[in-house]
């Protein structure tokens, strides 16, 4: 049986974007991506964040609108590979829908084909989960990271303990 699919979203699991400003998190880097000539975005990182997700036993897959630029910017700042494979959303890019659905699960949904997976992101929502109860056979995991603080020991153990119970 293959390992379960981990879904990962960058800003708010792995860049506590909503941290205060002034107070970068203990044990993050400062990465300045750089916008135009004279804008870059400030991502905080934490380089033992890559590590961890790699020991969890799961397929990592990016799941954010950073998309290929994940692994040319994300991967080799918390260690992990840079050609991971990732969530291509095409159109549906920040597309509103009615429904109250979040842009990606759609596409987070058709990526899976069916595979167990968990999803770590800091803007799911109830119709969220209903949508993949409805459209999704195999076991899913939506877990909620605090975009002020990112990924966190509790959040390391709920995944690690879906990887476990999806590969039994």
């Amino acid at each position: 049986m293959s390992r379960p699919l981990l879904f990962l979203d960058v800003d708010g699991p792995l860049n506590p974007y909503a941290a205060q400003p002034e107070h970068r998190p203990e044990g993050y880097t400062t990465l300045r991506v750089p916008l135009d000539s004279r804008h870059s975005l400030r991502v905080w990182l934490n380089p033992e964040h890559g590590p961890a997700l790699l020991r969890l036993g799961y397929e990592l897959v990016w799941a954010t609108s950073w998309m290929e630029e994940a692994n040319v910017w994300i991967a080799p700042a918390v260690g992990l590979p840079t050609d991971l494979p990732y969530v291509d959303f095409g159109s549906g890019l920040f597309a509103f829908r009615a429904d109250g659905v979040h842009w990606k699960t759609e596409a987070i949904v058709a990526y899976a084909e069916g595979r167990p997976f968990a999803w770590v992101d800091d803007e799911q929502s109830p119709a969220d989960r209903a949508y993949v109860a409805d459209r999704h056979p195999g076991p899913a995991l939506l877990h909620h990271v605090n975009p002020r603080l990112g990924l966190r020991a509790g959040d390391f153990a709920a995944l690690r303990e879906f990887a476990r119970a999806a590969s039994a």
